[in-house]
C-alpha cells in the first residue's frame, strides 16, 4: 500500500529548517537507527540524553514524514489494547507498569517540548472521550477501571456540562482526561531532530536503507549512496516498511487512517467548541478531532487496509463532520490527507531486541506519541546501560500477521465492529 503523497495541514505549516544530507561514503557508529519518526527519534534523543551521542539515524524520506507527521497529535496514556484486555491478560501488578510507561511517556513529552523550547502548538487543556451512545455503563465502566486498577482518575462530564463544552446534539455524557494535551505532530518530530542533532546525533535524510547485514561483530547498513558500520541497529519504520528483516516486517500491518484539516472558521469555531480540549468517541470506529490555533478544526477517523485520495478522504470525513456539526455544511475543506500506522495482531507494541545486537519499536496502532516515547526510553536505556526493562514487553512479541490475508481479516473485524456501532445507534433511537 502506497501513502498518499497529498501535502497535509502540517506539511504545509512545518517549522521550517536546514534539511539533513543524505548520507554519503562510509561512517562508523555505535547505533544506527532507522527510521526518522517519533520511535526512531525518542531512540536517539534517549541514547544522546544518556551520553551515548556516537549514532546516526537514518531516514528514507523526511523527518516525521511517516505516521509520525499525519496523525491526529492526541498525547495520552494508553494502548490500541484496550485497559480491560491488558488487566485480564498480564495481572494488575504487569498491567499497571505497562500502562505508567504511557502515562510517564505524557510527561515526558511535556518535559521535552520546555526543555528544547520545541515550537509545536501544545495545547495542554486535556482529551475530551464522548458518548456516542446514551448508556453511560461504557464510561462508567472504564472510569471505575482506571481508578481502581490503574491509579488514573478521569473526570465524568455529564450531558449538559458537556454540551456546553461541545455544541453537538450527537453525544451523552463524556470522561474528561486532564493529563493529556494535543500538538502539533510534525513540529515536534522536526524538534526532536533537532535536539538530537544538537547533541551529537548524525542525521541523514533521503537515506533509504537498502541492505542490512550481519558481518563479525557489526552490522552493515547500506543506503543508495553509503553505509553504516554499527555496532547495534534498532528498526523503528512503523507502518512504512523497510523491507530489511522480513520477521519484523511480517509482524504488522500497515493499516490507513484519514484526516482533514476546515478552512479558518473564526467565530464560527466558538458555535462548535468552546473548549481547547481534543476530543474523541466512544465507538470503535470513532471521531477524533480538534481545535487549531488559526481557528481551523482539525478532524480525523475511519481505518482502512485502502489508501484513498485526498478527494475521497474529504468526502468520507465531511459527512462525519456534519453528523457531529451540521451547523458547519457549508465549510470549506482546505486539506485531507492518509497516513499508514502500524498494528500488531495482538494490538500491543512490539518493542524487543536479539542478542546480536538488532532491535525493533513498531506497531503502535493509532496511539504513538506517548507509547513512542516509552518506547525510546526503553531502547535507549537498553542499549546504553543494559537495562532489561525491555523485556517487560516481550509478552507481544512479532506474531505473523499473515499478510495479504491479514489485511482482509483486519477489514473484516472494523467492518463488524462499524455494524455493531450503527445497530447500536439505530437501536437507541
Amino acid at each position: 500500500m502506497k501513502p498518499s503523497s497529498a501535502i497535509s495541514y502540517y506539511r504545509a505549516t512545518a517549522t521550517p529548517y536546514a534539511s539533513y544530507a543524505p548520507l554519503e561514503g562510509r561512517q562508523e557508529a555505535r547505533v544506527a537507527v532507522i527510521g526518522g519518526g517519533f520511535a526512531g527519534l525518542n531512540t536517539a534523543l534517549g541514547l544522546a540524553e544518556r551520553g551515548l551521542r556516537d549514532v546516526v539515524l537514518l531516514e528514507r524520506e523526511q523527518v516525521g514524514y511517516g505516521a509520525s507527521g499525519r496523525n491526529g497529535g492526541f498525547v495520552f496514556a494508553g494502548y490500541s489494547l484496550g485497559e480491560q484486555a491488558l488487566l485480564e491478560q498480564l495481572g494488575e501488578a504487569r498491567a499497571r507498569a505497562l500502562f505508567r510507561r504511557t502515562i510517564d511517556g505524557v510527561h515526558r513529552i511535556h518535559q521535552r517540548i520546555a526543555d528544547y523550547a520545541i515550537a509545536c502548538d501544545a495545547v495542554d487543556a486535556g482529551v475530551i472521550w464522548a458518548n456516542w451512545f446514551r448508556d453511560p455503563g461504557v464510561l462508567r465502566g472504564r472510569q471505575q477501571l482506571l481508578t481502581e486498577h490503574y491509579g488514573v482518575a478521569w473526570e465524568w462530564l455529564p450531558e449538559a456540562q458537556l454540551r456546553e463544552l461541545v455544541h453537538s446534539t450527537r453525544y451523552h455524557d463524556g470522561l474528561f482526561e486532564r493529563d493529556a494535551l494535543h500538538l502539533h505532530p510534525l513540529n515536534y518530530a522536526i524538534g526532536l531532530a533537532g535536539a538530537a542533532a544538537g547533541q551529537g546525533v548524525r542525521i541523514h535524510e533521503h537515506s533509504g536503507v537498502r541492505r542490512l547485514q550481519r558481518e563479525g561483530d557489526r552490522w552493515r547498513v547500506q543506503t543508495a549512496s553509503g553505509e553504516v558500520l554499527a555496532e547495534q541497529v534498532v528498526l523503528a519504520c512503523g507502518g512504512y516498511l523497510a523491507g530489511l528483516e522480513r520477521q519484523i516486517d511480517r509482524a504488522i500491518l500497515p493499516i490507513a487512517t484519514y484526516v482533514m484539516v476546515t478552512e479558518p472558521l473564526g467565530d464560527r469555531l466558538a458555535g462548535c467548541l468552546t473548549t481547547r480540549a481534543a476530543i474523541y468517541d466512544t465507538r470503535f470506529a470513532f471521531d477524533y478531532y480538534r481545535p487549531l490555533p488559526d481557528t481551523r478544526l482539525l478532524w480525523g477517523g475511519r481505518i482502512s487496509v485502502l489508501d484513498r485520495s485526498p478527494r475521497a478522504v474529504q468526502r468520507l470525513l465531511r459527512r462525519d463532520l456534519l453528523r457531529v456539526f451540521p451547523q458547519l455544511g457549508d465549510v470549506r475543506i482546505d486539506y485531507a490527507w492518509s497516513g499508514l500506522m502500524s498494528y500488531a495482531r495482538h494490538q500491543m507494541p512490539q518493542i524487543g531486541g536479539r542478542e546480536d545486537g538488532l532491535w525493533w519499536a513498531q506497531a503502535f496502532g493509532g496511539h504513538g506519541l506517548s507509547s513512542t516515547c516509552a518506547a525510546g526510553e526503553l531502547l535507549a536505556a537498553a542499549i546504553a546501560e543494559g537495562d532489561p526493562a525491555w523485556r517487560q514487553f516481550t509478552d507481544y512479541g512479532l506474531a505473523s500477521t499473515y499478510r495479504p490475508l491479514g489485511f482482509a481479516a483486519a477489514q473484516a473485524s472494523y467492518w463488524r465492529a462499524e455494524l455493531r456501532d450503527w445497530l447500536k445507534t439505530r437501536l437507541e433511537g
